[in-house]
């Protein structure tokens, strides 16, 4: 069986047993079982789910990773492939199946590599993408400890297969998430004068929240405010006590998220004063900006090219990932991997060309060897 016959059968068979974030067991054993059978060394970091491996190169030199997410998501599956979710509900509608596939393929390809390799490379399958908390559980577990730098990526439904996304500086925006509410006095509709009508105050706050980035924010950052919740009263004749919103703010520059949430909180709690009302404010931060050190983007495109694939500039995209904490710690770099699919991540009828299971293996295969290699000349 060759390589991509392989890694179609393990990529079909983690689609078929898709599990939710922190609930990667049976995954956590399909790749600890593979990775045993190929000769690669596991290493434990006491991970409740997930695993971690490594590849000693033949020749002395730095660590370095590869990462992939391994988790699932709450969403019924509506693809048609033959090889459909089996856990009912439960779907792998972003293609972390393919990421894990593809991040074996490699580890196997660098086992057969290692008189090449000039250092060692760790491969770290981390749970809990979706949630944005397993590359923190990840870190905390000391799984990036002597690391020097981490590489990862994520699938392209836009791009062809062989064709690679590369892209200094930030490629995924920070996510952060709000609450607001706004406390006024009830009374009859027909009476708005003996109110503190919190609708009103709330609208105001609402409008007000969209000048942040078009006056507060400089004219070259790129962010979004979105209010995604607006929710107040149960009936027609009566003004509520109070209004409640929720939404979201995405940024591809770190500095901005302090200033947005200033911002925000001072707009909510003035607007909400002039009008004799109240504004409880509060604000979660979710993950940071995915920002690829610029030192890695020759290397990435270089490793594309080399074993014939296409190196684009990769277009940002305003999703979260939390590949972000681990550049929160070391330098690293994340790239687009072309899978031409009908459909965008989360979609109950996501699917993905399996011939980019081996264009990913051999990509970063080739990637860790020239990394590794540079080092050593640097």
């Amino acid at each position: 069986m060759d390589l991509q016959q392989k890694l179609v059968a393990y990529r079909r068979e983690l689609h078929e047993h898709p599990e939710l974030s922190f609930h990667e067991y049976e995954t956590t054993k399909r790749l600890t079982n593979w990775l045993t059978e190929a000769g690669i060394d596991i290493i434990d970091f006491g991970l409740e789910t997930g695993v971690v491996a490594e590849i000693k190169g033949a020749q002395a030199g730095p660590l370095i990773a590869l990462r992939a997410d391994i988790d699932a998501l709450p969403i019924t599956e509506q693809s048609g492939v033959t090889f459909t979710s089996k856990n009912e509900g439960i779907m792998h509608a972003c293609g972390h199946d393919f990421h894990a596939t593809s991040i074996l393929g490699a580890a196997l390809l660098l086992k057969e590599r290692v008189a090449e390799l000039k250092g060692t490379v760790r491969i770290i399958f981390q749970p809990a993408e979706e949630v944005a908390q397993g590359a923190d559980y990840v870190v905390k577990k000391g799984v990036l400890q002597n690391v020097a730098a981490i590489f990862g990526m994520h699938n392209k439904p836009e791009l062809p297969v062989g064709t690679i996304g590369v892209k200094s500086g930030s490629l995924m925006a920070s996510v952060d998430r709000f609450e607001l509410d706004v406390v006024g006095i009830g009374g009859h509709a027909g009476i708005p004068n003996d109110t503190i009508d919190p609708i009103v105050i709330a609208s105001q706050i609402v409008a007000g929240f969209q000048s942040i980035v078009s006056r507060n924010l400089s004219p070259f950052s790129n962010t979004v405010v979105s209010v995604t919740k607006f929710q107040a009263g149960n009936t027609w004749n009566v003004i509520p006590e109070k209004a409640e919103l929720e939404g979201t703010v995405r940024s591809f520059q770190e500095v901005d998220r302090e200033t947005t949430s200033k911002r925000m909180r001072a707009l909510a709690e003035g607007i909400a004063a002039s009008y004799g009302a109240k504004a409880d404010f509060r604000w979660f931060p979710y993950l940071p900006v995915v920002d690829n050190a610029a030192r890695f983007e020759t290397v990435a495109r270089e490793a594309a090219e080399a074993i014939g694939y296409v190196a684009v500039e990769a277009i940002p995209n305003p999703a979260g990932e939390d590949f972000a904490f681990y550049q929160q710690t070391i330098p690293g770099f994340f790239v687009w991997m072309g899978v031409d699919g009908p459909h965008g991540w989360h979609h109950p009828a996501f699917r993905l060309t399996e011939d980019a299971l081996s264009v990913a293996a051999n990509y970063f295969a080739e990637l860790a060897v020239r990394v590794l290699a540079q080092w050593q000349e640097a």
